[in-house]
Parts: C-alpha cells; structure tokens; sequence
C-alpha cells in the first residue's frame, strides 16, 4: 500500500484530501504545519509527499528545498493557491516534482490525480518502494498528468 505524507493547514482541504485518498487505497498522514512536514518527511517510506505552499512556521518551498538538501527522494506535489508562473518555477527549482494549483476538487485529482506525474519524473534516479506509475489520461479537467499507482 503507497504511503502519502499530505502537509496542508487547511482543516477541509487535508480531511478531504485525506478521506478521498484512504478511500482508494493509500495510507494517509496528515500534518499541519511546516516545521512538522519538514520532520515527518525525513521518514522513511514515504512514497509521495503533497505539501502546501503556505503553510505555518515554515512555508513549503523551505520543507522541499531542505528535503532536497537532506537527500530526501521521495516524490513531492506542491499545493498552491498561487496562479502565477513564478511561484510554479520556485517549486520546482527547490526540488518540487509538480504541483496542482488550488482550489481544485475530488475530480480533479481522484483517484490519480493526487499523485500526479512526480513519480516517473524522479523515478530513473530512485526506487520509490512498492508503488510504480503507469501514466494515463485524466483529461482538460485535471490540468496535470496524473499516474496510477499500481
């Protein structure tokens, strides 16, 4: 079974997110905070990471660019609430694997979209345990490719 960490302060955004993500399968933890997010993440076994952009005590880019720093591996999708192209590139240049801009819906990410395309884009470099991607096509609706772990 997949491991997914979700860091996300908003109470309605990571029950649901949580909640949809049991109900197909994954093992869900979820954090609130970022100097949190920044611990759990450091654990191994994670196979995805969804981290909030802002998020208390530390803010998302910092958790993903210390991770990185740390050589975490595991795969992470930033959730932000910001359009502009320049905070998209931030994320990725602090070592972000995608990410899915807010506000979004169950069909925008279930089941597959939660854990959109990172793992083929890091998967040459790493294992990423039990779970493998297999790409399929979620349509204009998602806006992202999205994988589905098998």
């Amino acid at each position: 079974m997949a491991r997914i960490l979700i860091a996300e302060d908003e109470a309605d955004i990571a029950l649901g997110l949580q909640l949809d993500l049991q109900d197909e399968g994954y093992e869900v933890q979820v954090v609130g905070n970022g100097e949190e997010a920044s611990r759990r993440a450091r654990e191994a076994g994670w196979d995805l990471i969804l981290l909030d952009v802002i998020l208390p005590l530390k803010d998302g880019f910092e958790v993903c660019r210390k991770l990185r720093r740390a050589k975490v591996r595991t795969p992470v999708l930033m959730l932000t609430a910001k359009a502009q192209e320049a905070e998209k590139v931030m994320g990725l240049d602090m070592g972000a694997d995608d990410h899915v801009t807010k506000p979004f819906s169950r069909a925008n990410y279930a089941p597959a979209c939660a854990p959109c395309s990172v793992v083929p884009r890091r998967r040459s470099s790493r294992s990423t345990g039990s779970a493998t991607a297999k790409w399929i096509s979620r349509g204009p609706s998602c806006g992202v490719r999205a994988s589905e772990w098998t």
